[in-house]
């Protein structure tokens, strides 16, 4: 019987909120079934933020410095295969409920008056997109609409007022709401992306759930260092970046974040009891994850951004329902967003793309440990498009300064920022990654880890492959009449 296919992304769902090893305070019963019933992967890391550079990494199991997508609305380059695109190779139709953020290449757009030149929020190629919750979230608003709501005051104040609304009414119970109508006329086969807005900003959960967490019961975060990059300094100056400085807003605002979570978290226990009860849980390829985390107030910092970990640490639970040797298990290994298509490439028994940076899972699922397998994590932020001069719509030479790789390892973190500075900070002396190290040696090793990660990494697609004698070595894809068996 051909298996079903479930990848679903909690946006901005940040790392240390969700464990199966430490009691985190947060009520999280979906992803707890599903790490007993799957494999667990402890400490999974985006590879960029925002959510389009996230999500292109997450979708072509690219880096950064080869997808190229450094910010909302860099297009993906139409070039790249992607899951959706894999997933039709392998004979399903991939169906689409929320969005992707995946903005189109230029190169297919018709004319100046193209909508897709409109926005960022474009569809991944190869989905077909069943709910469309792009742009103002048309379906989701005219809903409301019909139940009473007075839906006038626009999407960002239906967001932010979701406190005020039954959680029957909120957006994730929407979205799941019509994923139940559209499985019900699916047969056994079929695969589905549901990408689940919360815990995204605007902070505010949805109707009982905004009052689950008592703010006066909510750490405070990770004060600001005194000894700031640029960067920092820049971040904390952004509206859109910078948390709130009164510790009653910071707590009131964790509380809610807080709340989010438990509320999308309701959705996959409804989720996993329709598929129960439609006797596809043992036939379902299970996948949830995230695009990038949540700084929530650290550092002085909120939403996504910068070089700290807590902006890209986020949950990653695998369930293969034919491979349950590894069913509870959690790992500890480095893994990366990038592994996603890979192991899912694996899972469905399709090669894997040459492009992908990415490695399997399918070993860690199986119970073994991969006999080579990466000893740090690694993410990648631009914040280019920040200061870009949308009014002349020039570029600057020096906006190619404005990106940074970070590498964490076991004991250290690692920031090269493009414009040659350098900040190294020792996590066992200090693991809120303020107190930098200046130990020349310790930097040297992270540094050539780094420079070697680079060039092992650089895109190499046609590498491999002489034009010689008919074609010597690995063939890339895309040759069609190859791939036709002529």
């Amino acid at each position: 019987m051909k298996r079903n296919v479930l990848l679903i992304t909690l946006d901005q769902f940040r790392g240390d909120c969700f464990s199966t090893t430490r009691d985190t305070g947060v009520h999280t019963p979906g992803l707890h079934e599903l790490a007993r019933h799957g494999v667990h992967f402890e400490r999974h890391y985006s590879q960029a933020s925002p959510c389009s550079p996230g999500r292109a990494s997450l979708y072509t199991g690219m880096y950064q410095m080869n997808h190229r997508v450094v910010a909302n609305g860099t297009p993906l380059d139409r070039s790249f295969d992607n899951l959706a695109l894999a997933a039709r190779r392998a004979g399903y139709s991939p169906a689409l409920f929320g969005y992707t953020d995946q903005a189109v290449d230029p190169r297919d757009t018709v004319g100046a008056h193209d909508p897709r030149l409109q926005s960022y929020e474009g569809v991944l190629p190869g989905f077909d997109s069943v709910l469309d919750l792009t742009g103002h979230h048309a379906p989701w608003v005219e809903w409301l609409a019909t139940q009473g709501v007075d839906v006038s005051v626009g999407l960002g104040m239906l967001l932010s007022t979701e406190s005020e609304r039954d959680e029957a009414l909120s957006l994730s119970t929407f979205m799941t709401n019509q994923y139940f109508d559209w499985l019900n006329t699916q047969a056994q086969g079929w695969f589905c992306h549901l990408s689940y807005l919360r815990p995204h900003s605007p902070y505010s959960a949805a109707g009982s759930f905004s009052n689950m967490y008592d703010p006066n019961d909510m750490s405070l975060p990770i004060a600001p260092s005194d000894n700031r990059h640029p960067l920092h300094e820049f971040v904390l100056d952004f509206s859109v970046t910078r948390a709130p400085t009164d510790e009653q807003k910071m707590r009131d605002m964790k509380a809610q974040y807080l709340g989010m979570i438990s509320e999308v978290d309701s959705q996959l226990v409804r989720v996993w009891q329709k598929l129960r009860e439609r006797g596809e849980w043992d036939n379902t390829i299970i996948i949830v994850s995230s695009d990038h985390g949540e700084m929530m107030g650290d550092h002085g910092l909120k939403e996504k951004v910068g070089y700290w970990e807590q902006s890209y640490h986020i949950p990653c639970i695998v369930r293969d329902p034919h491979r349950t040797q590894a069913h509870g298990v959690t790992v500890d290994a480095f893994t990366e967003n990038v592994d996603i298509f890979p192991t899912l490439c694996d899972l469905l028994d399709i090669p894997v793309p040459t492009q992908c940076d990415g490695h399997s899972l399918a070993l860690f699922l199986q119970g073994e440990q991969p006999s080579k397998w990466r000893t740090a994590a690694t993410w990648e932020f631009d914040w280019s498009s920040y200061l870009l001069d949308r009014k002349s719509q020039k570029w600057s030479p020096s906006l190619t300064e404005c990106s940074l790789v970070t590498r964490r390892t076991e004991s250290h973190a690692l920031v090269q920022l493009a414009d040659g500075t350098t900040l190294c900070f020792d996590l066992h002396a200090d693991p809120t990654w303020r107190a930098q190290t200046d130990d020349s040696s310790v930097i040297l090793d992270l540094s050539r880890q780094l420079h070697a990660w680079r060039m092992q990494k650089n895109r190499h697609h046609f590498t491999g492959f002489l034009v010689d004698k008919g074609g010597i070595g690995r063939w890339p894809e895309g040759v069609a009449w190859r791939e036709s068996g002529q």
